[in-house]
């Protein structure tokens, strides 16, 4: 392949105006992090385009990586050359002959930014679409639907080759919005919650609850693997693994059993948001959907609600299992998400959860015993790693540098 850069193109940041820069600037960010196991790609980036000089790395593998990166409407493999007409006709037809098939149809589309180029569009298209006729034997022009769209970007600097756009992700580039929580169990929800609030520009920081010996190790790698998918979309993933077994043990001795789920939640919730606090996030986010199991109703997310005025995100409060599984597929977590380890909520629940709690009722049987030191020794012993994609690697976090 002749490849040396991927050309990238800016989706809903070009809305952005005067903060555009500041979208461009995370996105390359990203981008880079996400890059990192190919050291010799660089990005460079200005107000309308993006690059990736690939500089000897493989254009195809680098393009896997890119189209999982939020805020990238489409990308192209391309080819620069010297804004001169036959080395721009040559380029393009070493270009042309790597993705053509027999049979295929083509069209160019020009496109002339810089206006002191020696021919205009129609110039462009004519030179470039003779010279491929020529040099092609049985090549049909189809303008209207072709095959192998060959475009060309005459800009001051040189002139850009590509034969195809690829389809980004979309969206807005992760951690561009502000830090949130997401309460990582190891099921289909919760991961594809969290990734749709990355999409939206949220960087997001997992909460996993472990109550060992009654969750097992592999329950716990399943929830790294999880985050070790999320982590592909902006180059790194910040797990917090909260040690739950004590406060777990104390609910249930404490409160009726129908009522354990409905304090569980509650207090996951709050342990969540003294971690927010601590690590400087704004929401809290969770993969809750309106009745899907009992402490999804409505009832029940109004007694857990009731412990936090931080704001708590669901985005998929009104999707129903299809279409969270269908998610869940696309972005690689179902199968994880599936394996048979549970976690600390399904091993634990109660035969018969009450669906519509009283808020006036969990709290009295909250109150007869004192769950804030178990709350905040919890906090005390998050154990908080840095998980980076596809390399399998976990850094700890001092939490005193964090």
């Amino acid at each position: 392949m002749i490849y040396d850069r991927i050309l990238i193109r800016y989706g809903e940041i070009s809305t952005k105006g005067k903060n555009r820069n500041k979208f461009i600037d995370r996105l390359r960010k990203n981008i880079q992090k996400s890059l990192a196991d190919f050291p010799k790609a660089s990005v460079k980036a200005d107000r309308d385009r993006m690059f990736v000089l690939l500089n000897g790395e493989d254009g195809i593998r680098v393009a896997d990586c890119l189209k999982k990166i939020f805020g990238i409407q489409s990308f192209s493999l391309a080819v620069k050359t010297e804004q001169d007409k036959e080395k721009m006709k040559d380029a393009a037809l070493v270009l042309f002959q790597q993705v053509y098939k027999e049979g295929n149809t083509f069209k160019i589309s020009a496109r002339r930014a810089d206006k002191t180029f020696e021919l205009d569009t129609n110039g462009i298209n004519h030179e470039l679409g003779g010279h491929l006729l020529r040099n092609i034997p049985g090549l049909v022009v189809d303008v209207r639907n072709p095959d192998i769209n060959l475009q060309a970007e005459v800009r001051k600097e040189g002139i850009y080759l590509s034969a195809e756009n690829i389809v980004g992700a979309g969206g807005m580039p992760a951690g561009s919005g502000g830090k949130a929580m997401l309460m990582l169990s190891g099921g289909i929800d919760s991961p594809v919650a969290g990734h749709l609030s990355m999409k939206r520009g949220l960087e997001v920081e997992g909460v996993h609850f472990f109550s060992p010996p009654f969750t097992s190790e592999r329950a716990r790698q399943k929830v790294i693997d999880l985050s070790e998918k999320l982590a592909e979309v902006s180059g790194q993933f910040v797990l917090h693994i909260v040690p739950f077994t004590e406060v777990q043990q104390m609910i249930h001795k404490q409160v009726p059993e129908n009522y354990t789920m409905t304090s569980t939640r509650r207090i996951m919730l709050q342990i969540t948001d003294e971690l927010r606090k601590k690590n400087g996030g704004l929401a809290i986010i969770t993969g809750e959907s309106v009745g899907q199991v009992a402490s999804q109703t409505l009832e029940s997310m109004y007694a857990i609600n009731e412990v936090t005025s931080t704001p708590v995100l669901r985005p998929l409060v009104m999707m129903d299992k299809s279409e969270i599984m269908e998610i869940a597929q696309q972005i690689e977590t179902h199968d994880i998400s599936i394996r048979p380890y549970e976690d600390c909520c399904t091993v634990f629940v109660p035969a018969s959860p009450k669906t519509k709690p009283k808020l006036e009722k969990v709290q009295r049987f909250e109150s007869f015993f004192d769950f804030e030191p178990l709350i905040q020794k919890a906090v005390e012993e998050t154990e908080t790693i840095l998980i980076k994609p596809g390399r399998n690697t976990l850094d700890v976090i001092d939490e005193d540098l964090f």
